[in-house]
């Protein structure tokens, strides 16, 4: 029973930290780092004492995989870096175990809420044909960013992405009480 309980904290930390950083995103369009940086020590610091170095060492991976994964999209225009900073932060509190599913989800929740708000303004032809630019953009100049789709458009349709990552650590959570 308490190994149930200290694995479903993992994820419930993961979530606390996502919500704050979702609050300040949808307030400020801004995650900030004086979030994700304790994020990342206390979720370093929670795998230490509840499982030992092996989960530190598995808890500082996950955080590795999340921000490499989200720092490619960075690097391509499609992101903030306090987005890199934060699924950082909720990679190494959630751990390891469940990094997979935290992924899959906040990436499913993104593209919800992202077909969501374009159909919400009437958009939905217009992004299509954004994301078809988007690919050939990217197929013939890399990950650079496109000169006119990035997050420093104004003009572009942009999504709080610290909401979806909060949702996929909400699913993340609820997956792992259902498993466990």
């Amino acid at each position: 029973m308490l190994n149930q309980v200290t694995e479903l904290m993992y994820p419930a930390a993961a979530l606390v930290c996502a919500a704050v950083g979702a609050a300040f995103d949808v307030r400020s369009r801004r995650v900030p780092n004086f979030l994700t940086l304790p994020g990342i020590v206390c979720g370093l610091m929670l795998h230490l004492v509840f499982g030992g170095w092996a989960q530190l060492g598995l808890a500082a991976a996950a955080g590795l995989i999340c921000g490499l994964i989200f720092l490619v999209f960075w690097l391509a225009g499609g992101m903030g870096a306090g987005d890199v900073k934060l699924i950082t932060a909720v990679a190494c509190l959630a751990g390891l175990t469940h990094v997979a599913p935290l992924l899959i989800l906040t990436a499913l929740a993104g593209g919800v809420m992202a077909l969501a708000m374009a159909l919400w303004r009437g958009r939905m032809k217009e992004t299509l044909l954004n994301v078809g630019a988007l690919a050939i953009h990217h197929r013939f100049e890399g990950l650079t960013p496109h000169p006119s789709l990035n997050v420093t458009n104004n003009q572009t349709l942009r999504l709080p992405y610290a909401v979806a990552i909060a949702a996929g650590c909400a699913l993340t959570l609820c997956l792992a009480a259902i498993q466990g």
